[in-house]
C-alpha cells in the first residue's frame, strides 16, 4: 500500500518581504513548510521564491488597513505570524493603524481561520511610553493577547545583520565623514541581537516549540552602550572617527527638520526612543522567556558583522574576512 505524506503546513508571514522577513521566510522553506508571504507590494517579494523549492514560497498582496486583504492571506493558513512595523510615519502609514489596529486585523483574521498566531513586538513596547511606535506596539499585543490568548508575542532589541539599517548606515556615514553624533552621549543601552537567531526563534513558534500565551524577548549576549556600538563598528571596519555628543534638546529640534524629509534619518518619535534603553528585562531572563531560555544561542557582533561590514573599510584593507 502506498502511503501518501500529508501536505506541507502553510504559514502566512505578514510583511515577509523586509530584513528580517527574508531570514525567517528562508528558515521556514528549510523546514519544509509552505510559505505565503503577504505584503503591500508583492512584486518586491518575488525574489524570495529562489530560497525555497517550485511554487513553495508564494507572494500575496495584502494590506493591513484593508482587512479583506488580511483575510484572504490568512484563509488556509496553518500559522500565521505578523511581522509588520513602521519606524516613522509617512502618508496613510501611521503607527496606529498599522501597529495597534493592524495586529488587532490579523489576530481576528487568524482566530477565524483557526490558526495559530505569533505576532513580533519589539523591547521597550509600553502603553505608557512617550513613543507612538512603542505606544502602538504595546497597544498591539495587548489587543493580540485579547483577541488570541495562545498567542506566542516576541519583543526584539536592535536587530543586526546584512543589509540592516543599524549597522551598515553608520559605517557609510564613517566611510565619508569625520565625525558620528552621539545622540544624549550615546549611554543609552542596547543588546544588538542577530537576525539568524531572531528568525529562528520565530520558526520554532511554528513548529509548536515555544509555549503560547507569553511574551519572549530577545537579545544578543552583549548589553552595549550606543556609543560601545559605534566604537565596535569603527574597530571593524578599521577608521578612527571623532564623536560628537549631541544634548537630547538639540536632537529634538534636528529632528523637526529633519523628520519632514521623505525618508528622514531622525524623528522626533525615535528621539524618545532612543532616550530609553533598549535590553531584555530581568524579569525575562529569570523566567527564561529569551533565545537562551528557548535553547539559542545567541550569536556575538564580532561574529557575525565582521563578515558584511569589510566593504567599508578604507582602500588596501578591502578583502573579505574568513569566518
Amino acid at each position: 500500500m502506498v502511503t501518501i505524506s500529508a501536505k506541507p503546513k502553510l504559514v502566512t508571514v505578514f510583511g515577509g518581504s523586509g530584513f528580517v522577513g527574508r531570514h525567517l521566510v528562508q528558515a521556514l522553506a528549510r523546514r519544509g513548510y509552505r510559505v505565503r508571504v503577504a505584503c503591500r507590494r508583492p512584486e518586491l517579494a518575488n525574489y524570495l521564491q529562489p530560497l525555497g523549492s517550485m511554487g513553495q514560497i508564494q507572494p500575496i498582496q495584502a494590506n493591513l488597513r484593508y482587512r479583506w486583504s488580511v483575510d484572504r492571506a490568512v484563509e488556509g493558513a496553518d500559522h500565521v505570524i505578523n511581522l509588520v512595523g513602521i519606524l516613522a510615519e509617512s502618508g496613510h502609514q501611521r503607527f496606529d493603524a498599522v501597529q495597534h489596529l493592524g495586529a488587532r486585523a490579523v489576530a481576528e483574521a487568524a482566530r477565524a481561520a483557526g490558526a495559530p498566531l505569533t505576532q513580533v513586538s519589539a523591547i521597550g513596547a509600553d502603553i505608557n511610553s512617550p513613543s507612538s511606535y512603542a505606544r502602538t506596539k504595546a497597544l498591539g499585543e495587548a489587543a493580540v493577547r485579547e483577541i488570541v490568548p495562545e498567542a506566542v508575542i516576541f519583543r526584539s532589541s536592535i536587530v543586526f545583520g546584512p543589509e540592516d539599517k543599524f549597522f551598515n548606515r553608520f559605517a557609510a556615514m564613517a566611510r565619508i565623514s569625520p565625525v558620528l553624533p552621539l545622540l544624549g552621549g550615546g549611554s543609552n543601552r542596547l543588546q544588538p541581537v542577530y537576525v539568524g537567531d531572531v528568525a529562528e526563534a520565530y520558526a520554532r513558534a511554528v513548529d509548536g516549540d515555544v509555549e503560547g500565551g507569553r511574551i519572549y524577548e530577545l537579545g544578543g549576549p552583549e548589553v552595549l552602550t550606543f556609543r560601545e556600538c559605534m566604537e565596535e563598528m569603527l574597530r571593524i571596519i578599521n577608521r578612527r572617527r571623532m564623536f560628537v555628543s549631541v544634548p537630547w534638546p538639540v536632537a529634538r529640534l534636528q529632528a523637526k527638520v529633519l523628520g519632514m524629509l521623505p525618508n528622514p534619518p531622525l524623528t522626533p518619535d525615535q528621539v524618545k526612543l532612543l532616550q530609553i534603553d533598549n535590553v531584555v528585562s530581568q524579569a525575562a531572563e529569570e523566567e527564561k522567556r529569551t533565545l537562551n531560555g528557548l535553547g539559542i544561542g545567541a550569536h556575538s557582533i564580532d561574529a557575525i558583522v565582521p563578515s558584511y561590514l569589510w566593504t567599508y573599510r578604507p582602500a588596501g584593507q578591502f578583502t573579505k574576512p574568513q569566518h
